[in-house]
């Protein structure tokens, strides 16, 4: 896969596959280190970016236990009344943090001129399926009523995330359509979703192997840590391309690194959403891989689709 990756991210994969090498796999480790680990191995990438005008960390108890957010609010963005993206960072729901997407964040508020909520659900394994769900759609929920306080306009909110964060966003609004709520949800962004713990021998013989950020192996490992059993698998909420409808959901948009085995993951479900007359869209970053939003600090490609999606949300809170 190296001759195909983007100059720029070839680094950036070098540089993590370097990183990672120092520590034994996570799945070795006790849950406790493992998330040591991948913050620290992560850390490098968070520095640098845009400065925010207010950044504050926040708890709130919306009616399913306490969970903490941290709001960005850019230069330039009213105090009051301002549109806003839920962002949910990735890590397989068992990985990563605020800490390790601050960056991105930043960067999202910053390019797309809305505050930015970065949402600390509860991980897996200790909070299994559906706990972090059922904290993000009594958020959304408590929003409706209370979004003032944090100086956000309700009725203009986008929700998106990476990877678990992607099904964790895209999930919410399934819920909340299923529920007959009525949410004030525009949009969805979806970057490189994890839709299914299930990634074909093909995906895995094309674009995974022990040099890939992320492999067939990984998928299993965190889906078996998410999720209380297998039946889960076929629940629409928990493994969203299992849904058999897919209809009346917010336009949602696709960032799709071309070399990801969970490309293909959201070809399928971006398929389904065309038929169901989604308006939404969908936009393949050549060279690209799993988490390549990361490498903002040093490849284009990483700092363009961040952009892109920054534009495409703004266009639907305006």
């Amino acid at each position: 896969m190296d001759d195909r990756l983007d100059p720029d991210i070839r680094v950036f994969t070098d540089i993590l596959r370097e990183d990672w090498s120092r520590h034994p796999p996570l799945d070795q480790l006790p849950t406790a280190e493992a998330r040591q680990v991948a913050e620290l191995v992560r850390a490098r990438w968070t520095v640098g970016g845009p400065v925010m005008r207010q950044t504050r960390d926040v708890e709130i108890d919306t009616g399913a236990g306490a969970l903490r957010l941290r709001i960005y609010r850019p230069d330039g963005v009213a105090a009051e009344d301002a549109p806003a993206l839920l962002y949910i960072h990735g890590g397989g729901f068992v990985f990563f943090s605020l800490d390790t997407h601050d960056r991105l964040m930043r960067e999202y508020a910053d390019a797309g001129q809305f505050v930015v909520v970065g949402i600390d659900y509860p991980l897996s394994p200790e909070a299994k399926y559906p706990v972090a769900l059922d904290h993000i759609v009594a958020l959304v929920d408590w929003l409706g009523g209370h979004g003032t306080e944090l100086g956000i306009d309700a009725a203009r909110m986008a929700i998106g995330g990476d990877s678990a964060g992607a099904n964790l966003a895209l999930a919410t609004c399934m819920r909340v359509r299923d529920a007959d709520k009525n949410s004030a949800i525009r949009c969805i962004l979806s970057n490189y979703g994890a839709f299914s713990g299930d990634v074909s021998d093909a995906a895995e013989a094309a674009y995974g192997g022990p040099h890939a950020l992320l492999t067939q192996a990984d998928m299993r490992y965190f889906f078996d840590q998410y999720l209380v059993s297998a039946e889960q698998c076929e629940d629409p909420y928990a493994c969203p391309l299992s849904a058999s409808d897919v209809s009346g959901l917010p336009p949602m948009m696709m960032i799709i690194p071309a070399l990801d085995v969970l490309a293909e993951q959201s070809f399928a479900l971006a398929e389904r959403l065309r038929s169901a007359g989604n308006r939404g869209c969908q936009t393949v970053y050549p060279g690209a891989t799993h988490s390549f939003l990361e490498a903002m600090s040093i490849a284009p490609i990483a700092r363009q689709a961040i952009q892109d999606g920054a534009s495409w949300i703004r266009d639907r809170l305006t």
